[in-house]
């Protein structure tokens, strides 16, 4: 992805956020210059990737399939206490965050406005691969059986719990507008916890065509 489309994408991120009422940390609207020499201070948000994350899965359009999301909080279970991850994330319609699982994560999504947020649902065998099984989940902590592969739709307000081992993916409904999507969960690892259905990349390679307008959780490792 070129820098310059990851800037408007934030750019309007930070739009939809406001026209919600949601806002970020203040350190979310820094620029580069502004996070120097404030590494030794910042420790928690850098080496637990708090901050703005954005993917196209490696599939060259955004639109179609990737993600905008910022982590607010979340812990490191090697260094400190914290046993919690929160996130908020922008969902197009029809734009697919692809099928996964976590071996370790436990999740709630919420939909925080907008839109409504289609999820279809997979257990999973042994072998990782999708199983034919009836799914049993909770949608705002009552239990429904769905068929495997079946849809569930989160209007304004509703919420899904998603345990280990259960695929996912999910997209805006079409015709319903761009969705403001909230995660809260156990602590997320996204170098080690996302089991893909196929081999994608998590994190872009990015063509430096212009400055960044904030860093991503990808560019710390580079910035500091």
């Amino acid at each position: 992805m070129k820098r310059s489309e990851i800037n408007q994408l934030i750019s309007e991120a930070k739009e939809f956020f406001n026209q919600h009422h949601f806002f970020l940390p203040p350190w979310g609207y820094w620029s580069p210059e502004e996070w120097k020499g404030e590494a030794e201070f910042c420790a928690e948000i850098i080496e637990n990737m708090l901050g703005w994350d954005l993917t196209d899965f490696g599939s060259g359009d955004f639109k179609k399939r990737g993600l905008l999301l910022f982590t607010i909080r979340n812990g490191n279970l090697k260094k400190d206490k914290k046993p919690y991850a929160e996130k908020i994330m922008i969902v197009e319609e029809n734009q697919e965050t692809p099928m996964h699982f976590h071996w370790h994560k436990m999740e709630d999504i919420i939909n925080r406005g907008g839109g409504n947020l289609v999820i279809e649902l997979y257990n999973s065998t042994k072998e990782d691969q999708l199983a034919n099984t009836e799914v049993t989940v909770k949608t705002d902590c009552i239990t429904r059986k769905i068929p495997a592969g079946g849809r569930v739709i989160l209007k304004p307000g509703e919420s899904i719990t998603l345990e280990q081992g259960l695929y996912h993916r999910f997209y805006g409904e079409e015709g319903k507008g761009k969705v403001l999507v909230g995660e809260v969960s156990a602590v997320n690892d996204d170098n080690t916890d996302n089991c893909f259905l196929e081999k994608l990349g998590r994190f872009p390679d990015i063509i430096e065509d212009e400055k960044p307008l904030h860093l991503l959780v990808s560019d710390y490792e580079n910035y500091f």
